[in-house]
């Protein structure tokens, strides 16, 4: 079971990364451009909040089936924090894709509040492409190639 859960969230965050990127463009080009926010836009933005959040529940369910969260046990605080590799998997990759799920659902929050297209794009474009840094900062890129 592991190993599928871990199959699935690997390649479910392609689409994931592929759609903030599209979303996050999307926002930067419609603030700059001055363009009117349409249907389209709101899709995009919806979706990208949709397979952020299954993500985030995949994520959730690796994280307690996962090896590593064995080493809580075995190891402790102390020996999770000094190990690089268990405190990637542990606390700072978890962690800080948590954050860029917040940051997308509070950019989608945000930007529906908002009356006109200029303000939704900018929340969008700020939100969004924060939460695509924050995700790329925190990738096991080594686990990936």
């Amino acid at each position: 079971m592991y190993e599928t859960i871990q199959f699935i969230h690997s390649y479910w965050a392609y689409l994931v990364l592929f759609m903030l990127l599209i979303a996050s463009f999307n926002g930067i080009i419609g603030f700059a451009a001055n363009k009117e926010y349409s249907a389209t836009n709101f899709r995009i933005a919806l979706f990208t909040l949709i397979v952020s959040h299954i993500q985030l529940l995949i994520g959730l369910i690796l994280y307690f089936t996962t090896p590593y969260f064995k080493m809580w046990a075995e190891e402790g605080m102390g020996g999770v924090m000094a190990d690089s590799t268990l405190r990637l998997y542990n606390v700072e990759h978890p962690l800080m894709m948590i954050i860029a799920i917040v940051l997308v659902t509070i950019g989608y929050s945000q930007h529906k509040k908002k009356l006109t297209s200029g303000p939704k794009f900018k929340k969008l474009a700020i939100f969004y492409g924060l939460a695509f840094v924050v995700m790329l900062s925190r990738i096991p890129w080594a686990t990936w190639f």
